[in-house]
């Protein structure tokens, strides 16, 4: 196996635990704070510790040139998906919430076909609406169950955020500093975040818990800061569509996490969904082989 292939697979193979993980950590976490005081502690602090590291490349920033991709990547990849994901985990159990926003695939398969020009087949159709099917079947069984309808709607804007963002990054690569573009978003998008959570929530109510204080730094090194550099390396990488299919198995390892240390209810429903989903995105990412032209002596019947 070459080099790169052996490197992009480091890259996922790091990428899909380290996202498996952070779900449960965050719940966990959301005990002892409010939400976007949360949300934006830590994509501010992932951010700035970015900053710092890419700070002797400063004159890459171009500000004036790239301010407009800073602020659009800001407002899908960190308000929209960083802000609601936070909020959406107090509505939801972990492992219901974590599987309709890898919705996110899906919709990555669409948006790139309709802003990115890439291919879409029959077999991508039947994907797509397999996904759909199976967002519906999580739904509706966990929400006779009694969970938030509330909660399942923030859960798919989350998606649809996540799903613009990261075809938003595919179509400005080249045209910015990776790293610069990874640390701004982040600490614009955790400066807003913050300040929300200032005039809404109240600082007096985050407890320094030791799980709140791991799902801080967590979240800041590992969720935001290494987590995002290798996605963002991967979506450079090749197809949108099909990078965003290897992120499949972070939902499996996120409801793992929520039945055994969360101890979180796993119905049928929810199985189900999971199940749909990830057909889905398999469907949606495969690669089809075309074709081989028929040869002339073929054709004419000579062997």
């Amino acid at each position: 196996m070459r080099t790169p292939q052996l490197r992009s697979l480091a890259l996922i193979a790091f990428l899909v635990l380290v996202w498996g993980t952070t779900w449960p950590v965050y719940k966990l976490a959301l005990n002892d704070t409010p939400p976007l005081l949360f949300s934006g502690m830590r994509t501010l602090l992932g951010g700035i510790g970015l900053a710092l590291v890419a700070l002797p490349r400063w004159r890459e920033i171009r500000w004036r040139a790239c301010r407009g991709m800073y602020v659009i990547s800001c407002v899908f990849n960190v308000i929209l998906f960083f802000g609601l994901q936070t909020v959406g985990l107090t509505f939801l159990p972990e492992g219901l919430f974590t599987v309709l926003v890898y919705l996110e695939p899906v919709l990555v398969g669409l948006l790139a076909w309709l802003w990115l020009r890439e291919q879409i087949s029959a077999v991508k159709i039947v994907g797509l609406l397999l996904g759909f099917a199976g967002v519906a079947a999580a739904s509706a069984g966990n929400l006779r169950a009694g969970a938030s309808f509330t909660g399942i709607a923030i859960a798919l804007i989350t998606a649809a955020g996540w799903a613009v963002g990261t075809v938003y990054l595919k179509r400005i690569q080249g045209k910015v500093d990776p790293l610069w573009l990874i640390a701004i978003q982040f600490i614009l998008g955790g400066g807003v975040l913050t300040g929300l959570g200032l005039c809404t929530e109240r600082w007096t109510d985050i407890h320094w818990t030791p799980e709140y204080v791991f799902g801080l730094l967590y979240g800041a090194v590992f969720g935001v800061a290494l987590a995002w550099i290798a996605w963002f390396r991967l979506v450079q990488s090749g197809e949108a569509s099909r990078v965003v299919a290897n992120t499949f198995l972070v939902p499996l390892i996120a409801v793992a996490c929520g039945v055994v240390f969360l101890h979180e209810p796993f119905n049928t429903s929810l199985l189900l969904g999971l199940v749909l989903i990830i057909a889905s995105i398999w469907l949606v990412n495969r690669r089809v082989e075309p074709r081989r032209p028929r040869t002339q002596g073929w054709r004419t019947g000579i062997q």
